[in-house]
Protein backbone atom coordinates (compact mmCIF):
# COMPACT_ATOMS: atom_id res chain seq x y z
CA UNK A 1 0.00 0.00 0.00
CA UNK A 2 1.32 3.40 -0.93
CA UNK A 3 2.18 5.98 1.67
CA UNK A 4 -0.55 8.21 0.29
CA UNK A 5 -3.24 5.58 0.78
CA UNK A 6 -2.06 4.85 4.32
CA UNK A 7 -2.29 8.56 5.19
CA UNK A 8 -5.78 8.76 3.72
CA UNK A 9 -7.06 5.83 5.77
CA UNK A 10 -5.46 7.22 8.91
CA UNK A 11 -7.12 10.59 8.33
CA UNK A 12 -10.48 8.92 7.84
CA UNK A 13 -10.08 6.95 11.07
CA UNK A 14 -9.14 10.14 12.93
CA UNK A 15 -12.15 12.02 11.55
CA UNK A 16 -14.41 9.14 12.53
CA UNK A 17 -12.94 9.11 16.05
CA UNK A 18 -13.45 12.85 16.33
CA UNK A 19 -17.07 12.56 15.24
CA UNK A 20 -17.64 9.77 17.78
CA UNK A 21 -16.08 11.89 20.53
CA UNK A 22 -18.29 14.84 19.60
CA UNK A 23 -21.36 12.60 19.73
CA UNK A 24 -20.35 11.23 23.14
CA UNK A 25 -19.89 14.82 24.39
CA UNK A 26 -23.37 15.74 23.17
CA UNK A 27 -24.81 12.66 24.88
CA UNK A 28 -23.09 13.61 28.16
CA UNK A 29 -24.45 17.16 27.97
CA UNK A 30 -27.96 15.89 27.22
CA UNK A 31 -27.86 13.48 30.16
CA UNK A 32 -26.62 16.28 32.38
CA UNK A 33 -29.49 18.53 31.35
CA UNK A 34 -32.02 15.76 31.96
CA UNK A 35 -30.61 14.98 35.42
CA UNK A 36 -30.33 18.67 36.27
CA UNK A 37 -33.91 19.29 35.21
CA UNK A 38 -35.08 16.36 37.29
CA UNK A 39 -33.24 17.70 40.34
CA UNK A 40 -34.74 21.16 39.86
CA UNK A 41 -38.17 19.58 39.50
CA UNK A 42 -37.73 17.57 42.68
CA UNK A 43 -36.53 20.66 44.57
CA UNK A 44 -39.45 22.71 43.26
CA UNK A 45 -41.89 19.99 44.28
CA UNK A 46 -40.29 19.82 47.71
CA UNK A 47 -40.63 23.58 48.06
CA UNK A 48 -44.32 23.45 47.17
CA UNK A 49 -44.90 20.60 49.60
CA UNK A 50 -43.02 22.57 52.24
CA UNK A 51 -45.24 25.62 51.75
CA UNK A 52 -48.37 23.50 51.93
CA UNK A 53 -47.12 21.76 55.05
CA UNK A 54 -46.19 25.07 56.64
CA UNK A 55 -49.59 26.55 55.88
CA UNK A 56 -51.35 23.46 57.14
CA UNK A 57 -49.27 23.57 60.29
CA UNK A 58 -50.19 27.21 60.81
CA UNK A 59 -53.87 26.46 60.54
CA UNK A 60 -53.54 23.65 63.04
CA UNK A 61 -51.69 25.86 65.48
CA UNK A 62 -54.42 28.51 65.47
CA UNK A 63 -56.99 25.92 66.49
CA UNK A 64 -54.69 23.75 68.59
CA UNK A 65 -55.63 22.44 71.97
CA UNK A 66 -58.84 20.90 73.27
CA UNK A 67 -61.98 23.04 73.31
CA UNK A 68 -62.72 23.32 77.02
CA UNK A 69 -65.98 25.14 77.70
CA UNK A 70 -66.35 26.97 81.02
CA UNK A 71 -68.58 25.36 83.62
CA UNK A 72 -72.27 25.87 83.01
CA UNK A 73 -71.90 27.00 79.40
CA UNK A 74 -75.02 26.32 77.31
CA UNK A 75 -76.32 26.29 73.75
CA UNK A 76 -74.87 24.82 70.59
CA UNK A 77 -71.32 23.58 71.27
CA UNK A 78 -71.66 25.10 74.77
CA UNK A 79 -70.60 28.52 73.46
CA UNK A 80 -72.88 30.70 75.59
CA UNK A 81 -72.40 31.79 79.20
CA UNK A 82 -75.85 32.07 80.84
CA UNK A 83 -76.88 34.64 83.42
CA UNK A 84 -80.32 34.52 85.04
CA UNK A 85 -82.92 31.88 85.73
CA UNK A 86 -83.74 29.09 83.29
CA UNK A 87 -87.48 29.71 83.68
CA UNK A 88 -87.31 33.28 82.38
CA UNK A 89 -89.80 34.00 79.58
CA UNK A 90 -87.30 36.10 77.60
CA UNK A 91 -83.72 35.46 76.50
CA UNK A 92 -81.28 38.24 75.61
CA UNK A 93 -78.43 37.01 73.41
CA UNK A 94 -75.41 39.31 73.52
CA UNK A 95 -72.31 39.02 71.32
CA UNK A 96 -69.51 41.11 72.81
CA UNK A 97 -65.78 41.85 72.62
CA UNK A 98 -64.07 43.10 75.78
CA UNK A 99 -61.92 45.53 73.74
CA UNK A 100 -64.95 46.96 71.88
CA UNK A 101 -65.89 50.56 72.88
CA UNK A 102 -69.43 50.13 71.53
CA UNK A 103 -69.82 47.08 73.77
CA UNK A 104 -68.76 49.17 76.75
CA UNK A 105 -71.32 51.82 75.78
CA UNK A 106 -74.04 49.15 75.66
CA UNK A 107 -73.00 47.70 79.03
CA UNK A 108 -72.76 51.11 80.69
CA UNK A 109 -76.21 52.06 79.39
CA UNK A 110 -78.06 48.80 80.03
CA UNK A 111 -76.21 47.17 82.94
CA UNK A 112 -78.61 48.27 85.68
CA UNK A 113 -81.71 47.33 83.69
CA UNK A 114 -80.34 43.92 82.73
CA UNK A 115 -79.37 43.16 86.32
CA UNK A 116 -82.85 44.12 87.53
CA UNK A 117 -84.57 41.95 84.91
CA UNK A 118 -82.36 38.91 85.54
CA UNK A 119 -82.72 39.24 89.31
CA UNK A 120 -86.52 39.33 88.98
CA UNK A 121 -86.49 36.13 86.93
CA UNK A 122 -88.01 37.82 83.86
CA UNK A 123 -84.88 37.70 81.69
CA UNK A 124 -82.07 35.28 80.99
CA UNK A 125 -78.94 36.54 79.21
CA UNK A 126 -76.64 34.40 77.10
CA UNK A 127 -73.24 35.99 76.52
CA UNK A 128 -71.15 35.01 73.51
CA UNK A 129 -67.56 36.26 73.41
CA UNK A 130 -65.86 37.49 70.23
CA UNK A 131 -62.35 38.71 69.35
CA UNK A 132 -62.94 41.14 66.48
CA UNK A 133 -60.69 43.93 67.77
CA UNK A 134 -57.71 41.59 68.01
CA UNK A 135 -58.06 40.93 64.29
CA UNK A 136 -58.81 44.51 63.26
CA UNK A 137 -56.21 46.30 65.38
CA UNK A 138 -53.90 43.37 66.09
CA UNK A 139 -53.13 42.12 69.55
CA UNK A 140 -54.58 39.52 71.89
CA UNK A 141 -56.47 41.53 74.53
CA UNK A 142 -59.89 40.38 73.35
CA UNK A 143 -58.82 36.74 73.54
CA UNK A 144 -57.03 37.07 76.87
CA UNK A 145 -59.92 38.96 78.50
CA UNK A 146 -62.49 36.49 77.16
CA UNK A 147 -60.46 33.57 78.49
CA UNK A 148 -60.23 35.28 81.88
CA UNK A 149 -64.00 35.86 81.88
CA UNK A 150 -64.52 32.16 81.12
CA UNK A 151 -62.20 31.36 84.05
CA UNK A 152 -64.38 33.60 86.22
CA UNK A 153 -67.40 31.61 85.05
CA UNK A 154 -65.68 28.46 86.32
CA UNK A 155 -65.49 30.17 89.70
CA UNK A 156 -69.14 31.29 89.60
CA UNK A 157 -68.07 34.94 89.30
CA UNK A 158 -68.73 35.72 85.64
CA UNK A 159 -71.18 38.60 86.04
CA UNK A 160 -69.18 40.76 88.46
CA UNK A 161 -65.92 40.14 86.59
CA UNK A 162 -67.61 40.81 83.23
CA UNK A 163 -68.77 44.16 84.62
CA UNK A 164 -65.33 44.99 86.03
CA UNK A 165 -63.71 44.38 82.63
CA UNK A 166 -66.07 46.83 80.93
CA UNK A 167 -65.86 49.39 83.72
CA UNK A 168 -62.06 49.37 83.38
CA UNK A 169 -61.82 48.90 79.61
CA UNK A 170 -58.67 50.53 78.17
CA UNK A 171 -58.77 52.63 74.98
CA UNK A 172 -59.46 50.50 71.91
CA UNK A 173 -55.94 50.95 70.52
CA UNK A 174 -54.33 50.08 73.86
CA UNK A 175 -53.99 46.30 74.06
CA UNK A 176 -53.68 46.37 77.85
CA UNK A 177 -55.86 43.29 78.31
CA UNK A 178 -53.20 41.22 76.54
CA UNK A 179 -51.39 41.22 79.90
CA UNK A 180 -52.63 38.41 82.15
CA UNK A 181 -51.19 40.25 85.15
CA UNK A 182 -53.56 43.15 84.44
CA UNK A 183 -56.53 40.79 84.15
CA UNK A 184 -55.69 39.06 87.43
CA UNK A 185 -55.23 42.43 89.15
CA UNK A 186 -58.71 43.50 88.01
CA UNK A 187 -60.08 40.20 89.31
CA UNK A 188 -59.04 41.45 92.72
CA UNK A 189 -62.03 43.79 92.54
CA UNK A 190 -64.31 40.72 92.68
CA UNK A 191 -64.49 39.18 96.13
CA UNK A 192 -63.12 35.64 96.27
CA UNK A 193 -62.21 35.40 92.58
CA UNK A 194 -58.43 35.44 92.76
CA UNK A 195 -57.48 31.90 93.71
CA UNK A 196 -54.63 29.63 92.57
CA UNK A 197 -57.08 27.89 90.23
CA UNK A 198 -58.18 31.16 88.66
CA UNK A 199 -54.56 32.31 88.20
CA UNK A 200 -53.64 29.03 86.53
CA UNK A 201 -56.69 29.16 84.26
CA UNK A 202 -55.85 32.70 83.14
CA UNK A 203 -52.12 32.15 82.68
CA UNK A 204 -52.54 28.80 80.90
CA UNK A 205 -55.22 30.09 78.53
CA UNK A 206 -57.41 27.17 79.53
CA UNK A 207 -60.37 28.39 77.48
CA UNK A 208 -58.51 29.93 74.53
CA UNK A 209 -59.72 27.35 72.03
CA UNK A 210 -63.27 27.77 73.29
CA UNK A 211 -63.05 31.54 72.78
CA UNK A 212 -61.72 31.01 69.25
CA UNK A 213 -64.59 28.64 68.50
CA UNK A 214 -67.04 31.22 69.83
CA UNK A 215 -65.54 33.86 67.55
CA UNK A 216 -65.78 31.44 64.61
CA UNK A 217 -69.48 31.03 65.40
CA UNK A 218 -69.91 34.81 65.40
CA UNK A 219 -68.29 35.03 61.95
CA UNK A 220 -70.41 32.18 60.64
CA UNK A 221 -73.55 33.86 61.97
CA UNK A 222 -73.12 36.74 59.53
CA UNK A 223 -73.47 39.40 62.22
CA UNK A 224 -72.33 42.93 61.35
CA UNK A 225 -70.38 43.78 64.49
CA UNK A 226 -70.31 43.93 68.26
CA UNK A 227 -72.37 44.34 70.23
CA UNK A 228 -75.05 42.27 68.56
CA UNK A 229 -78.09 42.08 70.83
CA UNK A 230 -81.02 39.73 70.17
CA UNK A 231 -84.17 39.54 72.27
CA UNK A 232 -85.88 36.19 71.81
CA UNK A 233 -84.03 35.79 68.53
CA UNK A 234 -84.83 39.25 67.13
CA UNK A 235 -82.11 41.85 66.64
CA UNK A 236 -83.29 44.75 68.81
CA UNK A 237 -80.14 46.87 68.87
CA UNK A 238 -79.44 47.47 65.18
CA UNK A 239 -82.56 49.44 64.23
CA UNK A 240 -81.35 53.03 64.13
CA UNK A 241 -84.77 54.36 63.06
CA UNK A 242 -86.28 52.98 66.26
CA UNK A 243 -83.33 52.76 68.66
CA UNK A 244 -83.49 50.56 71.71
CA UNK A 245 -83.45 52.16 75.15
CA UNK A 246 -83.28 50.58 78.60
CA UNK A 247 -86.92 51.55 79.14
CA UNK A 248 -87.99 49.87 75.87
CA UNK A 249 -86.02 46.75 76.73
CA UNK A 250 -87.74 46.55 80.12
CA UNK A 251 -91.13 47.08 78.50
CA UNK A 252 -90.58 44.34 75.90
CA UNK A 253 -89.37 41.86 78.50
CA UNK A 254 -92.29 42.55 80.82
CA UNK A 255 -94.75 42.30 77.94
CA UNK A 256 -93.33 38.92 76.97
CA UNK A 257 -93.76 37.77 80.56
CA UNK A 258 -97.50 38.36 80.41
CA UNK A 259 -98.05 36.29 77.27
Amino acid sequence: MSEKNRDGKRSARERLAQEREKQRAKDRRRRGLIVGGAVVGVLALAAVIGVIAANSGGEKNTASGPVTAPQGAVGKDSLAIPVGKDGAKSTLTVWEDFRCPACKAFEDGYRTTIHQLTASGKLKVEYHLATLIDKNLRGSGSLRAANAAACAQDAGKFTPYHDVLYENQPPETNDAYADNTKLIALAGKVSGLVTPGFRTCVNDGSHDSWVKKSNDAFQAGGFQGTPTVLLNGKNVYANQSNPLTPAKLKQMVEAAGTQ
